[in-house]
């Protein structure tokens, strides 16, 4: 019985790793095609310049960039705030009702929605009525993926804090609001700036909900109530194309929104496990202080 079981540990050990290291190895399959494929079609006129026409060779993928910045930012405006709130509501006023068990319940499933229904259900409701695809329903399709994320990271980091902080502060006389802002969110900002960072790169690489929302233009547009480009769906329409060159730009463009990615996952696991936003806040208190004293 004991070689036994430690026949079937050292079996199952092993499988684990081969396991493992096959998930690991197309990782990095995928990463080096996509590292020198990417580099060696980069180019400094690929984000200045206007795409060509059609089987004209050159041009770069201007409008596509300058979109993805604005929808992923408006995107990050209207949902890091809603998910943030949606956390302090999950953790600090409704913990036992049966509203908060709805919410939290429908959160969930918002998690795991794939995102191209999220867009169809944006599509629906922005898109359908106005008669044209528009970039802010792209925001909102994004805003709505992102929302979730953070509203769960911030629910599981405030439920982290301890009772007792929150009962001390009490005692001093301080208001529910006074506990939260100045007690509770002090003692989780790593890890709500964490899902924030988390729920920023995952909406970057987003492309199914924005083909049913902002869709693709070939020109540089700055009305958010018209077609906007973004790098995904210009991506996906190059990769789809028959000609060499958008394919090159492709890969560039791949390369360029990975590592952006990658930057923020990096960023993001960096605060979680160090602190290093006390310098950087210490440093920014200590250039106020000095432009008072030279006032």
């Amino acid at each position: 019985m004991k070689a036994y079981r430690k026949f079937l540990n050292v079996f199952m050990l092993s499988l684990s790793s081969l396991m493992a290291l096959y998930g690991i190895f197309w990782l990095f399959w995928i990463l080096g095609s996509l590292f020198l494929n990417g580099l060696k079609y980069l180019k400094p006129e690929l984000v200045y310049l206007d795409p060509t026409p059609p089987g004209m060779e050159g041009g770069g993928l201007r409008p596509a960039f300058v979109g993805h910045i604005i929808i992923t930012s408006l995107a990050t405006l209207m949902g890091v705030p809603m998910g943030i709130m949606a956390g302090v509501y999950f953790s600090e006023y409704g913990r036992e009702s049966a509203f908060f068990r709805v919410l939290r319940q429908i959160t969930d499933i918002m998690v795991s929605t794939p995102s191209i229904i999220m867009g169809a259900v944006v599509y629906a409701v922005l898109v359908k009525p106005i008669g044209h695809f528009n970039g802010i329903s792209g925001a909102v399709a994004l805003a709505l993926l992102m929302m979730p994320v953070i509203a769960i990271t911030t629910d599981e980091m405030l439920k982290l804090v301890p009772q007792q902080m929150r009962e001390a502060a009490y005692a001093l006389g301080a208001y529910k609001w006074q506990v939260i802002s100045k007690v509770v969110f002090r003692a989780a900002k790593v890890g709500i700036l964490t899902g924030v960072i988390l729920g920023v790169a995952r909406i970057t690489g987003e492309t199914a909900p924005l083909l049913f929302t902002s869709f693709n233009n070939n020109f540089l547009n700055l009305n958010l109530l018209k077609p906007m480009a973004s790098l995904t769906v210009t991506m996906f329409n190059y990769v789809m194309g028959p000609y060499h060159y958008w394919h090159q730009q492709a890969w560039a463009a791949a390369f360029i929104l990975t590592m952006g990615v990658l930057a923020l996952s990096v960023i993001a696991r960096v605060l979680l496990h160090r602190d290093i936003i006390s310098p950087i806040a210490y440093i920014a208190r200590s250039i106020v202080r000095r432009n008072r004293k030279g006032e």
